[in-house]
């Protein structure tokens, strides 16, 4: 498996943990297959993108 392919998988596994809608089997399975370097990267670009929306959000509001 490629790393590019490998941090897709981590990203995908990161957002569906951000909505909460993961299945223990599912967790299980990426325990075993992805690099945990790759889900902290992810995790902490989901934060990144997460935090940037919010404020963007934040900022049109309050400028009407």
């Amino acid at each position: 498996m490629s790393k590019k392919n490998t941090f897709m998988q981590s990203m995908i596994a990161v957002m569906w943990a951000f909505l909460g809608v993961r299945k223990k089997s599912g967790l299980q399975e990426d325990v075993a297959s992805l690099s945990f370097v790759h889900i902290i990267i992810a995790g902490v670009l989901g934060a990144l993108v997460f935090m940037g929306a919010l404020l963007l959000i934040v900022k049109a509001v309050v400028s009407h």
